[in-house]
């Protein structure tokens, strides 16, 4: 008698995942460019095939493009910084403006990314910059005496 083990591995019944479930069509591509070098419509494939005309469009334009029928790799570098970890760097400075670039290096590496001040330096965070770091300081330092005045 077999037992079957459900191992927690298998995503497509769960409810965490963010992504859309997609078909795989990987053994139709061929399929579909072929059909197409024959001489038949997005439509006519479509139909034959049971997928919807956009997907038949989209897998047709790629082929055109790049002679291959199969998904090539992303293009470009993954990004070192999760939209996670950029939330973590906008809290930091928001809620601590004086923060360093070493402070937010810390913050991210307890938290389990490890990054550069370089990295941190190039991420597109506006509250970084150093224009913007000097207009605090000007302004901050204009206003000290204020409250001594009232």
């Amino acid at each position: 008698m077999a037992v079957v083990v459900n191992s927690g591995l298998d995503r497509s019944d769960s409810k965490l995942s963010t992504m859309a479930k997609t078909k795989e069509l990987s053994k139709d591509r061929d399929k579909i460019a072929d059909l197409h070098k024959a001489g038949m419509g997005y439509k006519t494939i479509a139909k034959q095939l049971g997928e919807k005309v956009t997907t038949i469009g989209a897998i047709i334009l790629k082929w055109k493009k790049h002679k291959l029928p199969v998904n090539l790799p992303q293009s470009g570098a993954p990004c070192k910084i999760s939209p996670c970890g950029v939330s973590v760097i906008m809290r930091t400075v928001r809620n601590q403006p004086g923060t360093t670039q070493e402070d937010l290096v810390n913050d991210l590496k307890a938290a389990g990314t490890l990054v550069t001040k370089k990295t941190i330096g190039n991420t597109q965070i506006s509250m970084l910059k150093k224009e913007h770091i000097q207009a605090h300081l000007k302004f901050d330092n204009g206003h000290l005496n204020d409250s001594e005045k009232n």
